[in-house]
């Protein structure tokens, strides 16, 4: 027998899962955690500024590399905090582990009036795939395996372990060989194969497309089956349209992209689901990015080919023809190998070349909205500023779009050329993720330049993680689009009742803030300063902020994000639409 804490239990279970690291704020009932957590090497712990970005980080971590990572919360207010972070991963399907800590066993479950008293598994059962208490470190082991298996299997998310304080402390005997299991003895480490008939209905759809378009979602990044992806979109000769959980699985310059992102993609994505008769979907569930007034864009009409490792999302809210619970990568190597040295009747001549000259035309008006603007002059439009970044940003460089409608230019204007590269948020769209999420992204590729492109609105929710960014060494480089404003609250209070209010943000200095952080700090006025700046910015090897100045100007998009909000209103008082 063994004899460990059940914190050292607990870690060593992380260990054996390769977690990299663990997020949050040191707290006295934490203590025999990160007393265990600092007599190890194998897991770094990162202090943080506000718990809420602990599990942002822990988000990123695995958007960026396919791993598990911590987030750490002390008893009540400290597992609070955690709240509004587990919500980026519960809705962007990213998995992560919330540990927080309770009253000793005599004072919880239920609690006795104690301060900081907080039933923390019901606040975290709506923000969790998952979530227990450990009662008896005995059970440390098994639950924290539990934990794991839960978040991984099927669709992804975050799982949460609340322990009172004396289980973690507790000194308990396990069995010697108790820490010895490796993850694939008690968990699954590969999805389902789809069922041989589907697969052949599937690739009969296929052979017979005349007009076939591909959307690809976050699951084929979470299955690493981009190439695949690229080879079946080779031989159907098909458009393809990744969702923001999916930038880079087809390049921006593959003749194969129309635009990414859904509706804030431009116009060749709504006329490539308007002209398609099939629809291959992989791993993508229609969030309402993909919705307009009308609901999904795969129509009732469409021949859709529907495959998620998620059952709950065959069917709901795009009906399909072919539904194929199942691995992304494991479902498009067997249609692949169905469609060898097949004969395909399609596709139809012009087909992808009509969508992409659709798509084309899009481009040439950002090109001209982003030429809005003299060298000399204050940059006055954000596509200048978006195409000012992108030109200036390195080749190997990753970006984070933060900023609600700054990522629409982001979106728009910055090339992507591989997965995990670029990252939006588009589940719970929780403004100021961007800092937390580059700064784990820094972490895990500590050679790579990292970028945060935000707006000025999105930035003060988050900034005080300068102060991690500068002590961990990560020199992230946020870029702000800073219109002094609530931009689109503004836009849209204007054109829907006539007024303003609340909306004003003028007078911060973000370089100013940066500098007292210990960061690089500048200020940036015109559009030919900007590749300047940001080789100044990422030369200084610091945490940098550099505060654009700009303009609100609507996004192209706006039309279709006014068309998707319009559904949930009025969609039971039209006149029935034909499908």
């Amino acid at each position: 027998m063994i004899r460990l804490t059940g914190a050292e239990a607990l870690v060593r279970v992380l260990a054996a899962e390769q977690v990299p690291f663990a997020f949050g704020i040191v707290g006295g009932k934490l203590a025999p955690l990160m007393h265990a957590l600092s007599r190890q090497d194998a897991i770094r712990f990162v202090g943080v500024r506000h718990e809420a970005t602990g599990p942002m980080m822990a988000a990123a971590v695995h958007a960026g590399s396919g791993r598990m990572a911590v987030a750490l919360g002390e008893m009540g207010p400290g597992g609070l905090n955690l709240a509004s972070g587990m919500g980026v991963a519960l809705n962007n399907n990213l998995p992560l582990l919330a540990i927080t800590t309770n009253q000793h066993r005599a004072a919880a479950y239920p609690h006795s009036g104690m301060f900081m008293d907080l039933d923390t598994r019901a606040v975290f059962a709506p923000l969790t795939k998952w979530n227990a208490v450990v009662h008896d470190p005995r059970r440390m082991p098994e639950l924290a395996r539990r934990a794991f298996r839960e978040a991984l299997s099927g669709r992804p998310g975050p799982v949460h372990l609340d322990i009172p304080q004396d289980v973690l402390s507790a000194p308990t005997d396990y069995a010697d060989d108790e820490f010895d299991l490796a993850p694939a003895r008690y968990r699954a480490t590969l999805g389902p194969r789809p069922a041989a008939p589907l697969v052949a209905q599937a690739a009969a759809l296929l052979r017979g497309a005349r007009r076939p378009l591909i959307v690809a979602g976050g699951g084929v990044v979470t299955s690493g089956a981009s190439d695949a992806l690229r080879r079946i979109a080779q031989r159907l000769n098909a458009p393809v349209v990744p969702t923001q959980m999916a930038l880079g699985v087809i390049p921006s310059d593959s003749p194969h992209f129309i635009g990414h992102g859904g509706l804030i993609a431009g116009d060749a994505v709504r006329a490539a689901f308007d002209g398609a008769d099939v629809v291959l979907s992989v791993g993508c569930r229609y969030s309402s990015w993909m919705w307009d007034d009308r609901g999904p864009f795969a129509r009732r009409h469409h021949r859709t080919i529907s495959i998620n490792v998620d059952p709950s999302a065959l069917g709901h809210p795009a009906l399909h023809e072919v539904a194929m619970q199942a691995d992304a990568g494991l479902a498009l190597d067997d249609l692949l190998a169905a469609l060898q040295g097949e004969t395909l009747d399609g596709p139809e001549a012009g087909w992808l070349a009509g969508v992409r000259a659709v798509r084309a035309g899009y481009e040439a008006r950002l090109a001209a909205m982003a030429g809005m603007v003299g060298d000399q002059d204050p940059i006055a439009h954000p596509a200048a500023l978006a195409t000012a970044i992108a030109a200036a940003m390195p080749a190997d460089a990753l970006a984070v779009f933060d900023g609600g409608h700054t990522t629409f230019w982001s979106n728009d204007l910055t090339p992507v050329h591989a997965v995990r590269t670029r990252f939006h948020e588009p589940g719970m769209s929780h403004l100021g993720f961007g800092l937390p999420y580059a700064i784990a992204l820094q972490l895990q590729q500590p050679g790579r330049p990292v970028l945060n492109i935000t707006g000025d609105g999105s930035f003060g929710f988050t900034l005080n993680e300068l102060d991690t960014a500068r002590r961990s060494g990560t020199p992230v480089l946020t870029v702000i689009h800073n219109n002094e404003a609530w931009g689109i609250i503004r836009s849209g209070q204007k054109a829907q009742l006539g007024f303003e209010f609340g909306t004003g943000l003028e007078g911060t200095d973000y370089a100013a803030i940066a500098r007292g952080f210990g960061c690089f700090g500048e200020r940036v006025e015109r559009v030919a300063d900007i590749a300047a700046a940001m080789a100044r910015a990422l030369a200084s090897g610091l945490p940098a902020v550099l505060d654009c100045r700009t303009r609100f100007v609507p996004h192209p998009a706006g039309p279709a994000f006014g068309a998707m909000n319009r559904f949930g209103f009025d969609a039971l008082t039209r006149p029935a639409v034909p499908p």
